[in-house]
């Protein structure tokens, strides 16, 4: 398995893995801001014979938040059923928060989930170690609620030795 930085010519091959896997479905030009605004940040997995079998479709955060600290998002995670509790959601999603961290110096990254889906639940808390930060009603298109979820990616930042990263972010405390 090659868990590697989505390309352009990808784009196709991670909205065909979203169809097959998940009931939110993105149009290609949502693919193609995601990977032209971010390139570096969404990754594939690959089967043996380079076919994609999973994706994280992620992004900066260029809003104007209250913290005005750079963090990340993920749009959108999927993997193929067949390849499902393998690690690679775990791994793709670890890469991506990596590559926020190193190229953004991102302090966390966030996303949204299904309260009915518990698989990903666990994945996020028991895994990855992020914290439910509230409860958005109505947040899908069917009326399912979401959890507004965030990892704290500052321990990235000593785990891989981003010590530059670390000082800007102990800067930011400080004021």
């Amino acid at each position: 398995m090659l868990i590697r930085n989505a390309k352009q010519e990808d784009l196709i091959n991670m909205q065909h893995c979203n169809l097959l896997c998940l009931p939110e479905n993105y149009q290609m030009k949502y693919y193609m801001y995601h990977g032209l605004s971010w390139p570096h940040v969404s990754y594939v997995a690959e089967d043996d014979n380079g076919n994609i079998v999973g994706y994280v479709l992620a992004k900066m955060e260029d809003d104007n938040n209250d913290d005005k600290v750079p963090h990340g998002h993920i749009t959108s995670l999927a993997v193929k059923r067949s390849f499902r509790r393998l690690g690679i959601a775990q791994k793709l999603m670890e890469q991506a928060s990596r590559a926020m961290v190193e190229n953004f110096n991102a302090q966390y990254v966030s996303l949204h989930v299904r309260v009915s889906n518990r698989a990903a639940l666990h994945l996020y808390q028991n895994s990855l170690k992020f914290q439910i930060n509230d409860t958005e009603a109505k947040y899908y298109a069917d009326g399912e609620d979401a959890f507004a979820m965030r990892r704290d990616l500052r321990p990235l930042l000593e785990k891989y030795g981003f010590t530059e990263t670390k000082e800007k972010a102990q800067r930011h405390e400080d004021i």
